[in-house]
């Protein structure tokens, strides 16, 4: 086998995993479906350590993240469709094509341009492929997370100028939805069968904050995991707390409440 810094050596381990005679049993038993689950986690993953700036656990996180590559390639190469070659020989065309200005004769001014010019690309190889789709939308995946495809689209409807001209009304459209979401909660309790309408203004407020978040030039994603990690780390920090008084469950909503405020008192007197 070649060196383990070679990724030869990996291919290899996955084609063993899956050698029909002695292969791993679980692994011989997956197919792409069954995988896309773990590529998804292991890219979130990847993006927690980097959120964390653990580049020890970075590493080994992009290693997951590659196996989860070369898992699929392993599968395609099987049923004769594609093998991990085609893979780099795949994105290394694209990114030399996308990147006229580096390995063509194009000029840019700066990001925004290369960026322009990416879409204007990608637009083009569409075309190639038949897709008729003029759209500024276009190309917008469906199976992105729902919070990253509603900045993917609102982002796309900014180019042709369909976008607030700062954050001041959207916060005033948001306060607007969240009203409206009051009054589907109004009418729930009042007996109404509005689970439908309740659904759809809660999506309503939860796109206008993407959208809030897109002209803070804040990362959907990574605000939702820094509140994540907040309110883990709050929340094991009452229950040490509470364990004296018998644990969470033996403290009322009030003391519950007062824990919270405590622990977030002592944070704030630590910096954090």
């Amino acid at each position: 086998m070649a060196e383990l810094t070679d990724i030869q050596s990996l291919l290899q381990i996955m084609a063993r995993l899956r050698d029909p005679q002695g292969g791993c049993p679980w692994d011989l038993q997956q197919d792409f479906a069954s995988i896309a689950p773990y590529t998804v986690e292991e890219a979130y993953e990847v993006a927690d350590a980097i959120d964390r700036n653990d580049l020890v656990e970075l590493k080994d996180e992009l290693g997951d993240l590659l196996l989860q590559v070369v898992f699929h390639a392993q599968m395609a190469s099987e049923q004769g469709a594609f093998d991990f070659g085609d893979v780099v020989a795949s994105i290394s065309s694209k990114m030399q094509r996308r990147h006229p200005h580096i390995f063509g004769d194009a000029a840019v001014s700066g990001a925004g341009e290369v960026s322009a010019n990416w879409e204007a690309i990608k637009r083009a190889e569409r075309a190639a492929k038949g897709d008729q789709d003029n759209s500024v939308l276009a190309g917008i995946a469906r199976g992105l997370p729902e919070w990253q495809r509603a900045t993917k689209l609102q982002s796309r409807a900014a180019r042709s100028g369909f976008d607030w001209p700062s954050a001041a009304p959207v916060l005033d459209k948001l306060r607007e939805e969240v009203d409206e979401v009051q009054a589907e909660f109004d009418a729930a309790a009042a007996g109404a069968d509005n689970r439908q309408r309740l659904q759809e203004e809660l999506g309503d407020v939860l796109f206008v904050c993407a959208n809030l978040a897109r002209h803070a030039k804040v990362d959907v994603g990574s605000a939702l995991r820094l509140a994540n990690h907040k309110f883990e780390r709050r929340f094991r920090a009452m229950e040490a707390q509470a364990q004296s008084s018998g644990g969470m469950q033996a403290l009322s909503l009030e003391q519950q409440e007062a824990l919270w405020q405590a622990v977030k008192q002592a944070e704030k007197g630590r910096g954090q």
